[in-house]
């Protein structure tokens, strides 16, 4: 029944069937090999299956976070899960579990959008429009890209898997590790095509829009792939993001606490969000982040925003994103790094509002339209035009209530980087960008050994011992082992 709910939810008003005909179908596991995917809600069903991954990968569910601002000096670690703070301490090791999870959850969700961009030119029939068509390849190679700059970010080159695969022979199952620059360019080739083949909008309802690709998210996409690359192409940003803001879905900023209120998804400002709905079709992370207060429960988090990250907020005086973003609670567990006491007040990541037992509607942005204004204003500045990057900057700013940028914060093309950055760290806090980020900026390891952090135990610092091998993850010993054309990353 999960995928017929979901099925029903996405595309109720694209194709023509009634409710009828979707509960009448069959689960698509159910189909043999001989008749799957001939069919115009077959093929649709598959499409489905692939935004499913967004739901079912840990990864997408909160991993994410783990990996982008535990990991770097937005959070701690919490909760009582060892390979967690091993995550927060920079000490990842090949047989790391959640390393062989996301690289399997994550070249599954690739593989779905190959079956269906291998089937859809199959499919007679006539109910499957030739637009229709074009619009699910569209949306299949959005989604692969999407996958492949995740992985691409993770581990650096990757195998390029294109195709379904089906046979088991070693030729077909051991591909070695493209590199880092044919990834990107694969994934921009998809992403180019895929605005071609997309619209603007489904429709006139948000729900759909938002919960699809369309030609805006394929553009934005591009867009941040074109800026994280190793050369980053600022012109091909620039270009992308253009295309983003003259679309016919109209993105535009909304108020900063109207984004994380739980109330007010698929909003003006969303490009493209995870489409949970509670329930059976619930989201778990807000459970694992959330304060007592609002979660029920009295174990320890495990998810705990940085006394650097606090310092942050304040120094900005940015109260605005702080109180959409943190909340405080006394809690009875001991926090190394916030009182070290029973009792002590600590802070929780709060952009999430419901935990619901697990079952959260409480949504991620995959891409959100503030993402891509300070992009555009980092784009900017590296093509030297300064003045329309403060311009950017200060549209952000203006939305979080804080002056405009003054001099000292961007007078030359150094300082204002520096400022974009530690704009995005506030705007972007717990969305998982923030590794991404310090790489992009290549002050990863700097910050990393810079950053000041007391473990209250002891009174000591601690120490991160970051370089520049850690700034990708190990290649899972288990696909290693399996593997044997990949070569593991320096160690």
């Amino acid at each position: 029944m999960k995928t017929l709910k979901i099925l029903i939810f996405f595309l109720i008003t694209i194709v023509t069937f009634s409710c009828d005909d979707y509960l009448d179908l069959e689960p698509i596991s159910e189909e043999t090999s001989a008749n799957a995917y001939d069919s115009a809600t077959q093929i649709e069903a598959a499409l489905v299956g692939a935004y499913e991954s967004f739901q079912s990968s840990e990864y997408y569910v909160w991993d994410n976070i783990l990996f982008q601002d535990v990991r770097s000096d937005n959070c701690y670690a919490g909760g009582d899960n060892p390979e967690i703070f091993q995550i927060d301490y920079l000490d990842i090791e090949p047989t790391h579990s959640r390393l062989f999870t996301h690289w399997s959850n994550i070249y599954n969700a690739i593989s779905k959008a190959n079956l269906v961009l291998d089937r859809v030119d199959l499919v007679e029939d006539q109910l499957l429009t030739d637009e229709r068509r074009e619009q699910i390849k569209g949306e299949a190679y959005f989604l692969r890209s999407y996958h492949y700059f995740t992985l691409v970010k993770l581990w650096g080159g990757v195998p390029l898997i294109l195709s379904p695969v089906t046979s088991t022979e070693a030729e077909s199952v051991n591909i070695p590790r493209s590199s880092i620059e044919e990834v990107y360019a694969q994934i921009t080739s998809d992403l180019e095509l895929a605005a071609t083949l997309l619209p603007d909008v489904y429709g006139s309802d948000a729900n759909i829009n938002k919960a699809r690709a369309t030609a805006g998210a394929a553009h934005a996409l591009a867009a941040k792939a074109y800026a994280q690359q190793p050369s980053p192409d600022y012109t091909a940003v620039l270009q992308h993001i253009n295309d983003v803001e003259s679309s016919a879905a109209n993105y535009v900023l909304i108020e900063y606490s109207q984004l994380f209120d739980g109330n007010n998804y698929n909003n003006a400002e969303s490009i493209i969000e995870v489409q949970y709905l509670g329930g059976n079709e619930g989201n778990y992370g807000p459970q694992l982040l959330l304060p007592p207060s609002i979660s029920g429960d009295s174990w320890r988090k495990f998810v705990t925003p940085s006394v650097d990250i606090v310092n942050a907020f304040d120094a900005e005086g940015d109260t605005v994103r702080k109180n959409a973003s943190i909340l405080f609670e006394s809690v009875q567990w001991v926090d190394e790094f916030w009182g070290n006491n029973p009792g002590s007040s600590i802070p929780f990541s709060y952009k999430w509002k419901n935990a619901d037992g697990f079952a959260s509607s409480d949504r991620q942005y995959l891409l959100r339209y503030g993402d891509i204004v300070l992009l555009k204003a980092e784009a900017f500045n590296e093509l030297n035009q300064l003045g329309s990057a403060i311009s950017e900057v200060n549209r952000i700013r203006d939305r979080a209530d804080l002056p405009d940028l003054t001099e000292a914060q961007s007078n030359s093309q150094e300082t204002l980087r520096n400022t974009i950055l530690k704009e995005r760290r506030l705007e972007l806090f717990v969305e998982g960008h923030r590794w991404d980020d310090l790489a992009r900026y290549n002050v990863l390891v700097s910050t990393m050994n810079n950053l000041e952090e007391i473990d209250l135990r002891n009174g000591n610092a601690v120490n991160y011992n970051m370089t520049e091998a850690k700034k990708l993850l190990p290649i899972p010993q288990q696909e290693l082992d399996r593997n044997p054309a990949l070569v593991q990353n320096p160690l």
